[in-house]
This record gives C-alpha cells, structure tokens and sequence, in this order.
C-alpha cells in the first residue's frame, strides 16, 4: 500500500519512515536479492533500534512513500555498524557490499529504465563525499560515500542530507517526490559478513 503522507504536510514539521524506537517494522517489506540477511528489533544501550546481521546474504528493507521532497527535503537517521567489510573495489561488482547503506528511490513504473535511485553508504575504499555510478545499475543508481573505514566501529553517527539538491545535482533534473525509502545490509559479493544498526529515520522541513 502505498502511504500518502501529503495531506498532512501543511502541519507535521517532520514525517516519520521509520519507528524503530517504538518498536515497529509497520510498513516494511522485504526485498531478496540473494540470501536473506537477517533484520530484526534489538535494544542496543537501552535504545530500541533495528539489527542487521548479513552473512554473504543481500535482502533489503523497503517502505513505499510518497514524500514531496520540496515541503521536506532534508532525510535524517541514524547508523552504527560493528565490523568493517573487507571489499575490492567498490565501483566493481565484486566490491558493491556494504556494512550498512540508505536508498531513496524515485519509481519509474512500468518505464523501469526511469526509476532512479541515491545510495548513501558506509564505504570501506572509497572516500567521504565521493559519488560513482552503481556497479550493477549504472548511472541510474547514485552511490554517496557518507562514511568509511576512517570512521570508528560501534559509534552511532547522526546524518542529514538534503535529498531533493542530491537527486537534482546527481541526475541533472528536479524531482519533487520520492516513492521508497530502503535499507541494505549486504556481503553476497565479497562473501563476508557484516553486523550493524539502524535507528529511526525521518524527513524533515529543515
């Protein structure tokens, strides 16, 4: 079901994804690539938040969502990851596993060349802030370097990033909604394996 969050923009200043601290998955679905990895509720320093252990496993978490990203444009949430991935190169498809990573996605429907996706990741080789064309789908997935192997293990770090000047500056045009928000886990491609968290994520105006 697709969830309409429109209606209410004129009063909410911020629109919740994800409600891991209440302890609720609703509106998750999974998506399997390969194996599954694994994602469950934990609590983690008297936090409710989300666990996700992958071994050479790739399954994402998706919410379908209709956000307009010009009333909210700013994506906010909160990771911590326990090991760090040994990968190749991450532009190689041998190398595209990451500890944890973010996805927003723009649907293309039936014209599945016109879907378009944004990968905030926890790199291990690449460094922060760089972009590169995902190794399996091209220029129409944007993978963003957020983190990497310089940032401390079993440390939550808080990210804000301003998705509408990121999809506008990766892909050259303005989008004014986004239609999913997924999570990943993987390791199918190096064979590793990988244990991290997630805490809640949400829009917000500013």
């Amino acid at each position: 079901v697709l969830l309409l969050f429109i209606a209410s923009a004129s009063v909410a200043e911020t629109l919740q994804i994800a409600d891991f601290s209440a302890a609720s998955l609703e509106g998750w679905e999974t998506k399997k690539f390969t194996s599954s990895t694994s994602y469950q509720l934990s609590k983690v320093e008297e936090k409710q938040v989300l666990l996700a252990e992958s071994q050479n496993s790739a399954s994402a978490l998706v919410r379908k969502v209709h956000i307009d990203i010009e009333k909210y444009p700013f994506l906010n949430w909160t990771w911590r990851i326990e090991n760090r991935l040994v990968t190749e190169n991450e532009k190689n498809k041998s190398g595209d596993d990451y500890a944890v990573r973010l996805y927003v996605v723009i649907d293309g429907g039936i014209f599945i060349w016109k879907t378009k996706a944004v990968n905030y990741v926890w790199a291990n080789q690449s460094s922060k802030g760089e972009v590169w064309e995902n190794a399996f789908a091209g220029k129409n997935a944007m993978m963003i370097a957020l983190r990497n192997r310089q940032d401390k293990l079993s440390t939550w770090y808080i990210e804000k990033r301003n998705v509408y000047e990121d999809l506008k500056r990766l892909f050259g045009t303005e989008f004014h909604f986004i239609d999913a928000i997924a999570i990943m886990t993987d390791t199918d491609n190096s064979h590793g394996q990988a244990k991290a968290y997630y805490g809640d994520i949400y829009f917000s105006k500013e």
